[in-house]
């Protein structure tokens, strides 16, 4: 992999709106993603909370300072690309916003269209807002992924267009993902980084990872995704070095022969369920991302959280030593 990582274990958290609102009292109105100051603002509260709550563990940093960060770094919220592809967003006062699916007829977009939008002339008026004052950005704002967008551009019909519809799909996809190079990529020029408002491990890297969310193809055959998905995966693997895949469901190990297809894949999300060892055996130069699941984590004790965690780190060392081992057997035997 064409990067590094600081720490031989980073470790990062993301908390809910609903958290947030409840323990610090912020609104993720629309003014918490657009208003200079208030983003400003809202993410040095969220720095000083981190720092008072978790400062020991290294987390809340930058709680004395005023950064221009563009986006909601510490939420998962995917969310202006989709409206800048015509889908209605609902901004609530506990929760990331809410996208409504546009619902179109067919899964078609106008990419320039896109850049034209009332949006992204909301996003640019923030930028350069934030660049005037502070000279310079940071940050960055969730791009989701080709699937994410398709299903809120057409709805559930994509699933049917992919059977009655391949071409077309086929076509729709690769105008979304022109959409979302040219956004990551602008940001990142400005910024450094595209994707740690994805996923905050993102920002441990001494190069910024091009991480593209994949949510939802935990709804769609390993064979659709290779169909579909893989060719774009694979374009984008190859121009942006480190590349990566957000798999947040819960099973990831369903695509490892799907994912180990991709030139490049220097980055892997491991939702939790995932079976790390398979995905370990079919990625063996891929950093594996362990996410744990925050619904049965409150549940668990200090030892049931200690123990999992030994043992999916686990599960990747000894996963890699046995495939090295297989590696160098066949070696020998070929030498022999």
């Amino acid at each position: 992999m064409n990067a590094s990582i600081h720490p031989l274990l980073p470790v990062e958290i993301v908390l809910h709106p609903s958290w947030w609102h409840a323990h610090a009292g912020i609104t993720f109105d629309e003014d918490f993603f657009y208003h200079p100051a208030k983003r400003v603002e809202s993410e040095r509260h969220m720095e000083a909370v981190l720092r008072e709550r978790f400062g020991k563990h290294g987390l809340g940093a930058d709680c004395d300072r005023d950064l221009p960060v563009i986006g909601a770094v510490h939420n998962a919220a995917g969310y202006l690309l989709s409206e800048m592809l015509g889908c209605e967003i609902r901004y609530q006062a506990d929760a990331a916003p809410a996208v409504l699916p546009a619902s179109r007829e067919k899964l078609e977009v106008q990419p320039e269209a896109a850049f034209q939008s009332p949006a992204f002339r909301r996003y640019e008026r923030l930028r350069d807002a934030l660049k005037t004052r502070y000279g310079y950005l940071l940050g960055d704002i969730n791009w989701s992924g080709v699937l994410n967008l398709a299903l809120d551009v057409r709805g559930q019909e994509l699933f049917l267009d992919m059977l009655d519809a391949p071409d077309t799909v086929t076509t729709g996809m690769w105008q979304i993902a022109s959409v979302i190079e040219r956004f990551a990529t602008d940001v990142q020029r400005e910024t450094g980084t595209s994707s740690i408002s994805v996923n905050r491990v993102c920002r441990h890297f001494t190069r910024p990872v091009f991480l593209h969310s994949l949510c939802s193809v935990t709804m769609i055959s390993a064979e659709d995704y290779e169909r579909f998905i893989l060719p774009i995966d694979a374009a984008w693997s190859r121009r942006h070095r480190p590349f990566g895949i957000h798999h947040c469901g819960k099973d990831p190990h369903r695509f490892a022969s799907s994912y180990a297809k991709v030139p490049h894949l220097d980055f892997l999300d491991v939702g939790w369920g995932g079976d790390v060892q398979a995905l370990r055996a079919a990625l063996p130069n891929t950093f594996l991302n362990l996410r744990l699941d925050p619904v049965q984590l409150v549940t668990w004790t200090p030892d049931r959280i200690r123990e999992t965690i030994t043992r999916l780190v686990a599960d990747t060392i000894f996963a890699t030593v046995e495939e090295l081992r297989k590696e160098n057997a066949s070696f020998h035997c070929t030498g022999t």
